[in-house]
């Protein structure tokens, strides 16, 4: 098991950046893939992008390709979504998940994911 605690979210305008962070603890870090997923109210959590655990791999909902980029640092047990020309339908709690895994395949089903955060929320005004 990992434990998972995000950190950055906030209230900015449509067009802003903002930058979420997610430290890890418990394993070693670079066997987790890691995953950012994220819910609205009254919608179901879905798949924003994720990156293998050597960095090897990414992938990106088609929603945020081209504004959003997953990292991450494994010395510092962090990865980090950086989220940029931020829109009001960004608007969500946003989650940090990590998978176990020693390949580089990518998984972009929540279900596939067995440690979360707590969740930050993230708020795009217009």
């Amino acid at each position: 098991q990992v434990q998972l605690v995000e950190y950055g979210g906030g209230l900015v305008q449509a067009g802003d950046s903002l930058s979420l962070s997610c430290a890890a603890s418990g394993r070693i870090f670079s066997w987790y893939h890691m995953g950012w997923f994220r819910q609205a109210p009254g919608k179901e959590r879905v798949f924003v992008a994720a990156i293998s655990g050597n960095s090897a791999s990414t992938s990106y909902a088609e929603s945020v390709k081209g504004r959003f980029t997953i990292s991450r640092d494994n010395a510092k047990n962090t990865v980090y979504l950086q989220m940029n020309s931020l829109k009001p339908e960004d608007t969500a709690s946003y989650y940090c998940a990590a998978r176990r895994s020693f390949n580089t395949v990518i998984k972009v089903q929540s279900n596939e994911y067995d440690n979360w955060g707590q969740g930050t929320q993230v708020t795009v005004s217009s």
